[in-house]
């Protein structure tokens, strides 16, 4: 049975705030830096990277698979990590939509400043 806390979450579950908290951090940003510079890599050379535990590392990398960030495939007794570039495009695409929209408000923004500043000169 599922306890109330797990069920508003269902309800309000969001999976771009799921990319936002991930993104938040930056040793996670790091790691997708990494990915999208070296394509793919085990986990192994991804710990390497980092001053931290490999643990600490291995928790980011959970972050990261569960905001769909990353794809991870086993093989053989390897664990290989890459960009998942569907949630990259659906973030992307966000992102210019918002882009669109800012720039629209100060499009609009810009008109009203400018009707003002003529008043003030007549």
């Amino acid at each position: 049975m599922k306890s109330s806390i797990d069920l508003i979450k269902e309800m309000v579950y969001n999976p771009l705030m799921d990319m936002f908290v991930a993104l938040a951090d930056p040793t996670r940003r790091n790691i997708l830096e990494l990915l999208a510079n070296s394509g793919e890599l085990a986990a192994t050379a991804i710990y390497e990277q980092f001053p931290v535990s490999p643990q600490a590392v291995s928790q980011h990398l959970k972050v990261l698979r569960e905001a769909n960030l990353v794809e991870m495939e086993k093989r053989a007794q390897k664990r290989l990590y890459r960009l998942n570039p569907h949630t990259l495009s659906q973030f992307e695409e966000w992102v210019q939509q918002m882009q669109q929209r800012w720039s629209e408000r100060f499009d609009a923004l810009d008109t009203v400043l400018q009707i003002e500043k003529k008043k003030g000169v007549e």
